[in-house]
């Protein structure tokens, strides 16, 4: 054999070892090409899936079920003595009222102490104030019958509550049946004039019986309150307001 036909032989021999190999590298591309294909397919797939599991956890969810309440604490403003007397007149004309809804008798809270005995010519004289109402008092043996400037407590104080205020005193003290009032009021407003009426009962009072005025200080009848409505200064639209700034 010539040199030439050694060298076709030996490429012949060549070119047929190559091409198994080339076809066991298409088998082997095969399936990893299907793997790849897959792939993005499956990845798609538990995407979708680890989305909606979410989306079912949160409908089930209360937003804010984990969260601890806070406890807010109200401090409570202490009541002074005219807003305590006026939160007890209130409650004594409520209950009044359902007890003259139901027919049965009103039952007021016995006195402490026996009422003081009043001569028949003894007259004991105070003066009440409230706001800018001033009421002169007069305190003297009787069945307990009121008159404000000539007129009867309910003609003169048509609302219920006002004739609670005033009569007040003779209430908690026990003299309501036996002691008449008759009072001079002028000044102020409505309310004004019932709190200087029992203001000024309340202090004629202590002059019937001293040892009455812890019980009347206590519930804040004998203090003078002081507050009245500020007056209008120069220049504003009331005691405090003032116009609307303009810069132009």
């Amino acid at each position: 054999m010539t040199d030439d036909e050694r060298k076709n032989l030996d490429a012949q021999d060549e070119e047929q070892q190559e091409t198994p190999a080339q076809d066991e590298g298409d088998q082997d591309a095969g399936p990893v090409e299907e793997e790849s294909a897959e792939s993005p397919v499956a990845e798609q797939d538990e995407a979708e899936e680890l989305e909606e599991a979410p989306a079912e956890k949160k409908k089930d969810v209360i937003p804010g079920a984990d969260l601890e309440p806070i406890a807010v604490e109200t401090d409570e403003r202490p009541l002074s003595a005219e807003e305590q007397a006026r939160k007890e007149a209130e409650e004594e004309e409520k209950a009044r009222r359902e007890a003259a809804l139901t027919g049965d008798a009103d039952e007021e809270e016995a006195a402490s102490r026996a009422p003081a005995k009043i001569e028949g010519d003894a007259r004991y004289l105070a003066t009440g104030k409230r706001k800018n109402a001033i009421a002169r008092v007069t305190l003297l043996p009787g069945s307990g019958k009121i008159e404000i400037n000539g007129r009867p407590l309910e003609e003169f104080f048509p609302r219920p509550l006002h004739q609670t205020t005033a009569s007040q005193p003779l209430t908690i003290t026990g003299y309501e049946s036996s002691v008449d009032v008759r009072a001079r009021v002028h000044g102020g407003g409505v309310s004004g004039q019932a709190g200087a009426v029992r203001h000024g009962i309340s202090r004629a009072l202590i002059e019937v019986d001293p040892e009455l005025r812890g019980e009347l200080k206590r519930r804040g009848f004998l203090t003078r309150d002081a507050r009245a409505k500020e007056r209008r200064k120069a220049g504003l639209k009331k005691a405090r307001k003032r116009p609307q700034f303009s810069k132009r």
